[in-house]
């Protein structure tokens, strides 16, 4: 009796690590092919996802560089507007939220000679600013 419960929790476990790791390493792969006889094309997108950290980030260019490893060179990544930056419970941030040094899985797909970013997911979540006034009243008595 307890070696069986034993093999489910075991099998449960390891489902859970195989869907886990999936997920993380996640490639969507779509071919192109011709059809000489009825002209159909396909089209071939291969999109990869990555993790490390987003080294620099300026809002006015179309590209940001990353690091997968602390070892490695940044590379550029660029993104387009319909490149999507959330958060890690899925919400849409703007880019603002992306900060030197952000850890973070980039979505991309390789477009030619470039490496073209579909998704940005921060690793951890945006910084709160709060702001908060604190008004002082002095009164005298007579």
């Amino acid at each position: 009796m307890k070696q069986t419960r034993l093999m489910k929790i075991l099998a449960a476990v390891l489902a859970g690590a195989a869907s886990l790791g999936i997920a993380v390493a996640q490639t969507t792969t779509t071919t192109t092919s011709s059809d000489p006889v009825t002209g159909t094309t396909t089209t071939q997108q291969t999109t990869t996802s990555s993790a490390g950290n987003i080294v620099t980030y300026t809002p006015d260019s179309d590209y940001f560089t990353f690091r997968t490893t602390s070892g490695a060179a940044p590379a550029r990544y660029f993104y387009t507007k319909d490149t999507t930056v959330v958060d890690p419970e899925g919400r849409v941030v703007t880019w603002s939220a992306i900060r030197p040094d952000t850890p973070a899985t980039v979505y991309y797909s390789t477009v030619g000679d470039r490496v073209v970013v579909r998704k940005v997911v921060l690793t951890q979540p945006a910084a709160v600013i709060k702001r908060e006034e604190t008004t002082t009243t002095t009164t005298t008595r007579p």
